[in-house]
Parts: structure tokens; C-alpha cells; sequence
């Protein structure tokens, strides 16, 4: 097709990792339209985004066309789902388009899902639907706008086709999302399930030189990687945690060597705080609840660090195991660092003072035993700093437990020369107002589905800007009404 966007590309996975991927091509959809456009993101990644909102343009961000310089690719990965490992996994409906270099300098993947079967579609139509591909749209920006590092939507495109699933046909889809890179365990455990250790240091080479390019020359580089993947990984589950998501899927091939949330399946945002909060209809026994997702990180780095061992010393692996080993054991306590520094900041706390895990958690437990709504109840602590306690205390069915909690903490805070308003102001600005909540999400997507995109823009809007109040929104800050009843998400494949 004639008129395709320009878009200088320069495709380091293509050029230097040969051998991990199928070229391919997307299929051609019949009337690929552009349904939502991420203008902000376009203007990040340097393109002309009225060229990708044009009928060229949606016909290339659909997979059907490659622009000049595009180098579409099927990418190789293997990993363990829900526990069992899988040697072949790949991109089944997905292709590389290719990468950017952003305005900041910043390389960039343009990656397609729902682009069309490929090679290692296993059995899959390759194929998406609209809803799960602007659940994924929604989500990441509001995980973006939390400041949680994430895959961006650059844009939702309609295929002009319908797709049959279990409930019947529904509206093709194509999501063009951007990332740092689609590294993955897995991707690493696919070669090492080979025994191809040429190939896992060419790799991890390549993730050195793209994610951490500081430690290309040190001796000890391959354990340094390993080190600064478990260290971003730490990280990112704190930070899920301290909004309450629920990733639903912590495959290894869901957990990426840059530290960025990726794959909005079955994911949600819990209402009620409550450690064992499962959505995912495909997760029957908890193993990725919300509060499991801290031990199963550590148990995916632990296999990331098997397909390590033959770098870090080659000689002796059994000296690489112990290395690797202590590493790995370091990750609770590091992640528990990083937690509870995020819990001081929700609480408007400064100082490192010893109680303050115990007062952490003691809150917690207080409103898990009255399901107490996790993203109110800390929105409300800054109501209550600024001296209107009622609100918060209105959470508690009983809250003479709260009463008891609310005495230590402002003792707490007496430890302390902070202002009111400064601490409130501080504790608003990481205490999001608006998520994306299950009944809303759940609503907008129904709609859009049915031709209705007015739900869906209104919760994108408030979700972009999650901790600034908006007027005649306060519906959106409620948790789920009780009719609403128990929430399940599925993959939507």
C-alpha cells in the first residue's frame, strides 16, 4: 500500500540475534480502521500520528503491511506456566513490527498482538478480540500514569472482521503496543532448555548492551544482570502491591529482563483488601493471588538465574549456583525494603523508624478482617491528616480496631516535624483517587463492544490522571457495588 507512515527504524533484535525468531508477516485485515490512538505516545516515539491514524496507517499497525525499514518477526520464547514448563511457547498471534529510537533516546519495540496466526501459534487463530485489546489499552496507561513501569498502547485497531470465541463472534482487534523490550525469562529459557549456551550469552549480551549498558565491561557482567533484573523485578511487585493489582498470569514468560508490567490478561485491581484476592478463572488453586505475587517472583528469578549458571562461571558451576543462590535469597528482604518504604510513603511517613513494619501491617490487617476498600482507605489517611477522620473511620464497620491503630500513628507522626499539609499533600500524590475498578472496566468494555465508546474514554481519562479529583466522578472512586458480585477475568484468547 501506497502512503505508509514513515517511521525510522532501527532493528537491533532483528540484526543481532539471528536465529531467535521467524521472520513473518502479518495477516491482512479487511477493513482495519484505527479506533483509539495514543496521540501522547506517538509525539514520545517521534511519529506523525495523523499518518497512523490514516487508512495506511491502520493497515500497517494491523500487521498486514510493513513500512519501509520494518523487519516483522515471530520472536522465540519458551517458559513455566502456572508451574510447568513449556520448551516452545513464542509469539502465537503476535509479530515484532520493529524499533525506535524515542525522542529521548530511548529504544523502543512496536509490537503487534493480535496480528494473525504464526509459527508458534499452537493450534490459536492468532487473532484478538476488541474487548481484551482495550482492557490492555486501559490498563496500561493506568498503570503508566501511576507511575509503574509498563507496555504502552500506541494504538487499538478494528479489523474489520469478526472473531469467533466461546460466547460467539465479536469484533477483531489488533493492539500496537510499545515497550522497552520483549525480553523474558522465557525468552532465555528457551535456549537453555536446549543446552545452547552460545546462544543464552549471545542473548544476554544483547540485554546487557540494551538495558544495562554500564556493565558491559565488568568481570562479573552476567551476575551483575541477573542482579539488576531481580532488582527491577523487586521493584515492580511492590509497586503493584501499593496499588493493590493483580497481575493474574506471573508466567516467566510474563516477566520481562527490563522490569515492565506486560500482558493484561486476567489482571485486576482488588476492592476489599485481601492477600488471597484471585480474578483469573484459569488461576484454580491462588497461585498467583495478590498476595503471592512477591514469592512467585522470586520463584520465576529463580529460573532465570538456572539459565545463568554456565555464564557466570563457566568452570565451576557449582560456584555459579552458590553466587546465584545467594542473590536469590536476597530478594525478600530487598523487596520487603522497597515495600515498606512505598507503605511510609502512602502513609505520609519520613523517617525510618523499627515499628513502622508492624504499623504497616497492622493497618492491613485491620482492614482485611472488615474488607475495607484498599485504594479508599489510604485516599481517606490524607482526609484524615488534613483533621476530618470521619471518612476513613466510616470504612470500618467496627472501627474501634482502626481507633486503636489511629493512636499509634499519631504518635507516629509526633516522631516527626512535617507540616499537615505537606505530609497530606505528599501522601495524595502517591494515594491514586481513581483505578481501574472491576465493575467499571468490566461496563466500559461491554460498551465499546456494543459500539459505545463513551465509557470507555471517560474511565481512560480519569485513569490517566489518577490522583487529581474530578468533578461529578465520585462514582468512580466507590469499590464495586455488592450486586456486582464476584469478578472473574479471563485471558481473552
Amino acid at each position: 500500500m501506497r502512503d505508509l507512515p514513515a517511521i525510522a527504524f532501527d532493528n537491533s533484535y532483528a540484526r543481532d540475534l539471528e536465529g531467535f525468531y521467524v521472520p513473518w508477516a502479518g495477516s491482512k485485515a479487511p477493513a482495519p480502521e484505527v479506533l483509539r490512538l495514543n496521540t501522547a505516545l506517538a509525539a514520545e516515539l517521534g511519529l506523525d500520528y495523523p499518518s497512523l491514524a490514516s487508512k495506511p496507517g491502520a493497515a500497517m499497525l494491523s500487521g498486514g503491511t510493513a513500512p519501509d525499514g520494518a523487519v516483522p518477526l515471530a520472536m522465540a520464547y519458551a517458559g513455566h506456566q502456572f508451574g510447568g514448563f513449556s520448551p516452545q511457547l513464542g509469539d502465537g498471534r503476535a509479530l515484532l513490527l520493529g524499533e525506535v529510537i524515542d525522542r529521548k533516546g530511548r529504544r523502543r519495540d512496536i509490537h503487534l498482538k493480535g496480528s494473525g496466526r504464526t509459527p508458534f501459534s499452537r493450534g490459536g487463530d492468532g487473532k484478538a478480540v476488541l474487548g481484551p485489546v482495550l482492557r490492555e489499552y486501559l490498563f496500561g496507561e493506568a498503570m503508566h500514569a501511576l507511575g509503574i513501569p509498563t507496555t504502552r498502547a500506541l494504538a487499538a485497531i478494528l479489523t474489520g472482521e469478526a472473531v469467533q470465541r466461546q460466547t460467539g463472534p465479536e469484533p477483531g482487534a489488533v493492539l500496537a503496543r510499545v515497550a522497552a523490550s520483549h525480553l523474558r525469562v522465557g525468552t532465555f529459557q528457551f535456549f537453555a532448555a536446549r543446552g545452547e549456551v552460545e546462544k543464552v550469552r549471545q542473548l544476554a549480551d544483547y540485554a546487557i548492551n540494551r538495558h544495562f549498558p554500564e556493565i558491559a565491561a565488568r568481570d562479573d557482567k552476567y551476575l551483575e544482570l541477573f542482579r539488576r533484573v531481580r532488582d527491577a523485578q523487586a521493584a515492580l511487585v511492590a509497586q503493584w502491591v501499593h496499588v493493590g493489582f493483580v497481575h493474574g498470569v506471573m508466567n516467566t514468560d510474563n516477566t520481562t529482563i527490563s522490569g515492565e508490567t506486560i500482558d493484561y490478561g486476567p489482571c485486576a485491581f482488588i476492592d476489599a483488601y485481601d492477600p488471597k484476592a484471585v480474578f483469573s478463572s484459569i488461576d484454580e488453586y491462588g497461585r498467583y493471588a495478590f498476595g503471592n505475587q512477591p514469592p512467585i517472583m522470586q520463584w520465576n528469578l529463580s529460573r532465570f538465574a538456572e539459565t545463568l549458571v554456565d555464564l557466570v562461571n563457566p568452570e565451576d558451576s557449582e560456584d555459579a549456583v552458590r553466587q546465584l543462590t545467594n542473590e536469590i535469597n536476597a530478594f525478600p528482604s530487598h523487596y520487603q525494603a522497597l515495600w515498606l518504604n512505598g507503605m511510609r510513603a502512602k502513609l505520609g511517613l519520613f523517617k525510618v523508624l523499627p515499628g513502622d513494619l508492624d504499623l504497616a501491617n497492622d493497618l492491613l490487617a485491620a482492614a482485611e478482617a472488615q474488607g475495607v476498600d484498599y485504594t479508599g482507605l489510604f485516599r481517606a489517611m490524607g482526609v484524615f491528616v488534613r483533621g476530618n477522620v470521619t471518612p476513613v473511620r466510616a470504612l470500618f464497620a467496627d472501627p474501634a480496631p482502626f481507633d486503636v491503630w489511629m493512636d499509634r500513628y499519631l504518635r507516629r507522626m509526633r516522631d516527626e516535624t512535617i507540616p499537615e499539609t505537606a505530609r497530606a499533600d505528599a501522601m495524595d500524590r502517591v494515594n491514586p483517587i481513581y483505578i481501574p475498578r472491576n465493575h467499571l472496566v468490566d461496563a466500559a468494555l461491554s460498551a465499546a463492544v456494543a459500539g459505545d465508546m463513551a465509557p470507555f474514554d471517560r474511565l481512560l481519562a480519569l485513569v490517566s490522571a489518577p490522583f487529581t479529583e474530578q468533578a461529578d466522578a465520585e462514582e468512580y472512586a466507590r469499590p464495586a457495588p455488592e450486586s456486582f458480585g464476584k469478578f472473574t477475568t479471563y485471558c481473552g484468547t
